[in-house]
């Protein structure tokens, strides 16, 4: 096959998942804050794949204008990443049911209302989890797909490895179950071809799609990406706002880390309320939000205000490029990364290895 430029393009893989979605090729660039804006999604979107805007760092109106953009840029399939604990997640699960997008995620598992309410609009629900018990969990709210991450996630991670978190969801859901995506530790043809042996339909990846030419990362920031071994790269740590968050292994991170828990609150509550004045948000609503999160996440009152440290300190090192001053988000697979693709260069490289390493194994 090949484009009307001349280019050839790697044939694609059918699964219950492109055709769900609508998409070319099974991969899926996940919904970063501050990096998963509309070019991102768009130049993931016109690859093949499915790009997803991350709402999380945006405000209302600020996600009017980026699902707007992105539409300009792309007529492919997209979607967006919605906070399902968020005070105003209605009104934004409204604005995509009006403006047509075609996938709504979830870091959180949205609540059986919601779900019902996007699919009887047409929208495709697909939450993020950790535990083969939320994947039937949300499998038996409607849920159409989801995406399992293992550990070696970036962000806010879990304990188990894809390779052993992967089949225990695909186990429980059985085999006439809803669609799985495996996250965590992909980022090329081979990747693909194991995920889908273990009975997934498509992988996500967030840091080989932060590490692309079209990411709006400052290349300063990716430099000190691709500067990171696969050993010692990443830490996963709980001082950034009190839960297992990865990221990469900076100066800033160990002084987090050798710091006391009252100087990391105190430093929190700052951050919470510069993020506060910046989107605009009342102390009434992030109250409200954090209480929202202690009963759906099992957090404590200390984690949920050291939430208030996520936005601000990603910010400062995603979009300002101030690595001194804020944290870096990534997966383990930043060690196996040394180059920076276009997302269709990168696209077309993972579905030509598959395809090679495919012809390979039926050799066998």
């Amino acid at each position: 096959m090949s484009t009307a430029g001349g280019r050839n393009e790697a044939p694609t893989i059918n699964t219950r998942f492109t055709e769900l979605v609508g998409i070319k090729y099974p991969i899926v660039q996940t919904g970063m804050g501050w990096v998963s804006g509309p070019a991102l999604t768009s130049a993931t979107a016109n690859a093949g794949g499915l790009g997803i805007l991350a709402s999380a760092t945006m405000t209302y109106e600020e996600l009017e204008v980026a699902i707007a953009k992105t539409k300009k840029l792309t007529d492919k399939p997209f979607g967006v990443n919605i906070r399902a604990d968020g005070s105003d997640a209605p009104e934004r699960i409204d604005l995509l049911i009006r403006e047509g997008v075609k996938v709504a995620s979830f870091a959180l598992a949205p609540k059986k209302e919601l779900i019902a309410k996007l699919k009887d609009n047409g929208v495709v629900v697909i939450p993020s989890i950790g535990a083969a018990k939320h994947a039937v969990k949300v499998a038996s709210w409607g849920a159409d797909a989801v995406i399992v991450q293992g550990g070696e996630g970036g962000g806010h991670t879990g304990p188990v490895a894809t390779t052993l978190l992967l089949p225990s969801v695909l186990d429980a859901l059985g085999d006439d179950g809803i669609p799985v995506v495996a996250a965590g530790g992909f980022f090329d043809g081979r990747g693909l071809v194991a995920a889908l042996a273990y009975g997934a339909e498509g992988v996500a990846m967030g840091t080989r799609f932060l590490l692309t030419s079209d990411s709006s990362v400052p290349d300063s920031v990716k430099e000190e990406y691709l500067k990171r071994d696969l050993f010692n790269g990443t830490v996963v740590s709980r001082k950034v706002d009190g839960m297992p968050h990865r990221v990469l292994r900076t100066e800033l991170v160990d002084k987090l880390e050798d710091g006391s828990t009252i100087g990391g609150t105190v430093a929190a509550v700052g951050n919470a309320n510069r993020f506060k004045k910046m989107t605009g948000m009342k102390w009434s609503t992030m109250l409200k939000d954090g209480r929202t999160m202690r009963k759906s996440g099992e957090r404590t009152w200390q984690q949920v205000i050291m939430a208030g440290n996520t936005p601000m300190l990603l910010k400062a090192g995603l979009v300002e490029g101030n690595t001194e001053a804020g944290v870096l988000a990534s997966g383990q697979v930043v060690g196996m990364i040394d180059d920076l693709p276009s997302c269709d260069e990168l696209i077309q490289q993972i579905m030509t290895q598959a395809h090679e390493r495919l012809a390979k194994l039926k050799s066998l």
